[in-house]
């Protein structure tokens, strides 16, 4: 078999061929089981027609005469002819044959085994004689005192029993030949199925394309996923096991009977829905309890499927890309644009009190000017001073800066409380901007749409020692939270502002991942607007201190 041979191709030929040795194998034991079953049958018949002749009071009386064949050869000749044998020879005990077919060959001994029959015993067995080879069956002729007075051998030529073993030839090999058309269409059958399922693809081709396949799944940095229609894992590589916590796949080894279900896993409800759903997806964002996702999926079609539409997908693949640095970056480009907006609305503004201080000039009111002027430092001044006294952390500082800014812009009073220090705490710039950041952002569209006095406050402490928990507090004077919209608003893409904006609904739900990963706490309050309080362990991991995310929402007059 050719190297490019499909296994449809190869299972067909070798079925083929195995049909025929079988369809021969058969015949010829047909045959053979024929042949002898003829032989047996035409031994017994001829043993019985023997004995019948042997039995008759006849011969025994022709034997005792002094002319037996004239007796005999008509009484043999009459039997030969309606039993359908080729021969009856009755002989004396000597050999002598007293009839025969052939009249000349009366007188003349007998060809073939006597001694048997002799000493009182019928027997069969195949011999040559005078007619040729032939079946035939001796049987000895016993008067009542014991003594063998005569044999009786009566046979059929083999040359008769082949021709009718032949009349049965034609069915053994048509036989052979139902059991050979049979094979083959259930072989031609079976070939089409398999060249579908392989897509015409041989053996070699197959074991190929899956050590290259699996080669590229271990070293694509994408997770990718593939699952079957029932919802199950089919395949997975290393990036997927890592980022879905799920056991790493062995190179060259498919799903092991032991490895978790897709239901088992412990994944975000959006996740988990998606992938066991099967429906099509284009960078999908899904947070876990510390990453953020961009999930795509397509189904698995059959490239002879024809027209996609209408074809039956097979399974559905998913990839699945880990975002969280790209979150961390797109949260301090964010803050970088706030800062940069801040700092463009101030441009603004100086240019405005620049205009008028040199307008105050001109009109030669000189220490208006002056007045004007320093006063306005002094503002700017002390803010700056405030937030690097306050916030010894200078990227959050930076942020604070531009959020002060932006609070000006959409009328809200923006107040800033800290104590204690933050270097010290061991968390990352990263995160603090991340919770902080999108805390604030969120208490400025709650202030911002409620009634006057807007006010959003931060207060952020933390202990004195190194390690010690930093507690950051952000409240507003919006309308609150519904305690009974708690777990929503945590969850990605949930939002108040107008649905279907895009990116809306992400802020609170990276806090809430933020918070879990450090393994803090975030609480929910209502004290006349919303009250986020997050807790996080300074120098402490999560593997140091468990998560201990909660959630709560209360009311306090």
């Amino acid at each position: 078999m050719g190297p490019g041979w499909s296994i449809a191709r190869r299972l067909f030929v070798a079925h083929a061929l195995f049909i025929v040795v079988a369809a021969l194998f058969v015949g010829a034991w047909s045959f053979v089981d024929a042949r002898d079953r003829g032989y047996a049958e035409t031994e017994q018949r001829m043993l019985s027609v023997a004995t019948a002749i042997a039995e008759n009071p006849l011969v025994l009386e022709a034997s005792r005469s002094a002319d037996p064949s004239g007796l005999l050869q008509p009484y043999a000749l009459r039997v030969t002819r309606d039993g359908g044998l080729d021969f009856i020879t009755i002989m004396a005990p000597d050999r002598t044959r007293w009839t025969h077919p052939t009249a000349s060959e009366i007188g003349r001994p007998y060809i073939g085994t006597i001694g048997t029959a002799l000493a009182g015993t019928a027997f069969t067995e195949v011999t040559t004689g005078t007619l040729g080879p032939s079946v035939r069956a001796v049987v000895p002729v016993v008067d009542d005192q014991g003594v063998v007075r005569a044999l009786v051998a009566a046979g059929v030529k083999t040359s008769n029993l082949s021709i009718a073993l032949s009349a049965r030839l034609p069915a053994v090999l048509g036989l052979a030949l139902a059991l050979l058309s049979a094979g083959s269409v259930a072989t031609w059958l079976l070939g089409r199925y398999l060249r579908r399922v392989t897509l015409g693809w041989g053996p070699e081709q197959l074991a190929q394309l899956f050590v290259y396949y699996d080669s590229v799944l271990h070293s694509v940095r994408e997770g990718l996923v593939l699952v079957d229609l029932t919802g199950e894992l089919v395949l997975y590589n290393d990036q997927a096991a890592r980022l879905l916590g799920i056991p790493a796949r062995p190179p060259g080894q498919a799903i092991s009977p032991g490895s978790p279900t897709l239901a088992q896993l412990e994944l975000p409800a959006g996740l988990g829905e998606l992938l066991g759903s099967g429906r099509s997806a284009v960078d999908e964002i899904h947070l876990t309890d510390t990453r953020v996702l961009v999930v795509s999926q397509q189904p698995a079609l059959s490239p002879s499927a024809g027209i996609r539409h209408r074809s039956t997908p097979m399974g559905w693949v998913a990839t699945i890309r880990d975002h969280t640095e790209l979150q961390s970056l797109g949260t301090e480009l964010a803050s970088m644009r706030t800062l940069s907006d801040a700092l463009r609305a101030q441009t603004h503004e100086h240019a405005n009190r620049l205009h008028t201080i040199v307008s105050l000039m001109e009109l030669g009111r000189v220490p208006e000017a002056l007045d004007f002027a320093t006063k306005d430092l002094e503002v700017s001044q002390r803010l700056t001073d405030e937030m690097i006294d306050s916030v010894d952390e200078p990227v959050l500082s930076a942020l604070l800066m531009g959020k002060f800014a932006q609070a000006a812009e959409l009328g809200v009073r923006l107040t800033v409380d800290a104590s204690g220090t933050l270097a010290d705490s061991g968390l990352s710039a990263q995160d603090l901007v991340t919770v902080v950041g999108n805390l604030i952002d969120n208490a400025l569209d709650a202030a911002a749409g409620g009634e006057s006095p807007r006010e959003v406050h931060l207060a952020v402490s933390s202990a004195g020692s190194a390690g010690g928990d930093v507690v950051i507090e952000v409240s507003d004077s919006g309308p609150g939270v519904d305690p009974d919209a708690v777990a929503d608003i945590l969850r990605h893409g949930y939002s108040t502002k107008e649905p279907g904006l895009h990116g809306r609904g992400l802020g609170l739900a990276l806090v809430r991942q933020a918070v879990n990963r450090l393994g803090g706490t975030l609480t929910i309050e209502r004290r006349g607007g919303a009250v986020f309080t997050v807790t996080l362990p300074g120098a402490a991991t999560p593997a140091d201190r468990p998560a201990t995310l909660a959630t709560q929402a209360t009311s306090r007059a």
